[in-house]
């Protein structure tokens, strides 16, 4: 059943800010006009996948869609508790955090488990992508994790097919790795299948941006940015996906925490014109309202028909029920408008 729930306009006397891309240390980007119409954030969303387990129990992370092959990717930290070959003994949930190790879990469309992949010292699994060559997947997701506090952080990208029951280790011969821009951490990816582009989210100097790639000059190692903008102020920060010229940033966190009161809650997702950098519309997102437990987790750009790459929808998540099982949601909008009438909206 499909359900549907009111995204709900941005409080009156909230001012978009725009914000200037400046330049960033040591990142040259070759300015090229990115184009395509913006998401209107306003609109009705449409539940895709409702309460689906995943082959963990954990919270969803992050997740992306082959459209060509009609498989969705869904991305979490490994449960604890599990000893995969060559460990000793079984492994505590807040170590598998420390290492960077996380579960991918294959999917259908309507929600079913179809197969499932270890990822040991990956990440921690904030963003990632697909990309579909044929009837093969190819997952895009950060690697060489380095551990900061209590979690593992990707360091570069990684490459690889999806291979059911397959543990992969930063070392494995089937990753083909990534370095985009030296000196960064926090890396983490979205591709826009529909643009052929990669979008990759990085630390440098302490500070998040946003870089945007060509997808095959990277997989030919030519790492040159085609743009590259600062993060704009956000809440706590849980996914993001671009498509053409506009980024969208997923934030929030769940019932009861930082400020997160039921229903409403304190999802948002902030649109940012990747020419300019520049905030042209920040929503609060109140679908999957009637969810006990609402944590906003992951985005995505959907094609439902790849042969009409215009006709897209914006997709993202939220982790629902609770430990030991938490389930998986998707949610969609699909209304794409001209900058200027999102703005003539306000």
């Amino acid at each position: 059943m499909v359900h549907r729930n009111r995204v709900a306009k941005l409080v009156t006397g909230l001012a978009v800010v725009g914000l200037l891309v400046s330049a960033v240390p040591n990142v040259h980007a070759e300015k090229s006009p990115l184009k395509s119409k913006v998401f209107d954030l306003s609109e009705p969303a449409t539940q895709l996948v409702r309460n689906t387990e995943l082959h963990n129990g954990t919270v969803m992370q992050s997740f992306a869609v082959d459209d060509v092959n009609k498989k969705m990717y869904v991305l979490q930290l490994m449960a604890g508790g599990q000893q995969l070959p060559g460990e000793n003994g079984p492994v505590t949930g807040a170590q598998r955090d420390k290492n960077g190790d996380m579960t991918l879990t294959q999917l259908d469309l309507e929600g079913n488990k179809l197969g499932y992949m270890f990822l040991k010292g990956f990440g921690h699994g904030v963003q990632m992508g697909v990309e579909a060559v044929g009837d093969t997947t190819y997952l895009w997701i950060e690697t060489d994790s380095v551990t900061e506090g209590s979690s593992g952080w990707g360091t570069q990208l990684a490459r690889f097919p999806f291979e059911n029951g397959k543990i992969l280790t930063p070392d494995s011969d089937e990753l083909e790795k990534h370095q985009l821009i030296e000196g960064v951490d926090r890396t983490t990816v979205n591709i826009d299948q529909a643009n052929g582009l990669l979008t990759m989210r990085y630390r440098q100097d302490g500070a998040f941006h946003f870089g945007v790639f060509e997808l095959d000059k990277v997989k030919r190692k030519q790492y040159t940015p085609i743009a590259d903008v600062p993060q704009p102020s956000v809440g706590t920060f849980q996914g993001f996906a671009s498509y053409g010229g506009y980024l969208y940033l997923l934030e929030g966190s769940a019932y009861g925490t930082s400020g997160s009161v039921e229903p409403t809650g304190s999802t948002y997702i902030t649109a940012v014109n990747l020419n300019t950098g520049e905030v042209v519309d920040k929503q609060l997102i109140t679908a999957g309202d009637d969810m006990s437990f609402r944590e906003p987790e992951g985005m995505a750009v959907r094609i439902p028909d790849p042969k009409h790459p215009q006709k897209a929808e914006l997709c993202f998540g939220f982790a629902s029920s609770f430990t030991p099982l938490r389930l998986a949601n998707v949610f969609s909008i699909d209304r794409l408008l001209p900058e200027q009438a999102i703005k003539n909206k306000e």
